[in-house]
């Protein structure tokens, strides 16, 4: 049997500060709750068969949403991971939105 491991090359980057901390959230937030704040949304406003159908478009174009965020900052070798809405919120904060250098100079 073929045992290929996948070498981790970069952990799940750490945020430091407030801003983008709260960027992270909210974009955590954003990934998981949106399916359901759209459905209870379109049930306020029409009935529960629209509900639905709008749950299940929402939740297709959320997981697009989600592997392309995920595909655009997390590196090649390590794609095959499976991670959380945490974990790329995490690293796509880190990586785009709010880029933090550690020089101390």
């Amino acid at each position: 049997m073929d045992d290929k491991i996948i070498n981790l090359i970069e952990p799940t980057p750490t945020i430091n500060s407030k801003k983008c901390k709260l960027i992270s959230m909210l974009l955590k937030l954003f990934l998981q709750f949106t399916i359901y704040i759209v459905g209870i949304a379109t049930f306020y406003i029409y009935d529960y068969f629209i509900s639905i159908a709008s749950m299940l478009l929402t939740f297709l174009i959320m997981g697009i949403i989600r592997s392309k965020l995920r595909n655009s900052v997390i590196p090649t070798l390590q794609r095959e991971y499976n991670y959380n809405d945490k974990a790329i919120a995490d690293w796509f904060t880190a990586s785009v939105l709010c880029v933090e250098t550690n020089d101390k100079d």
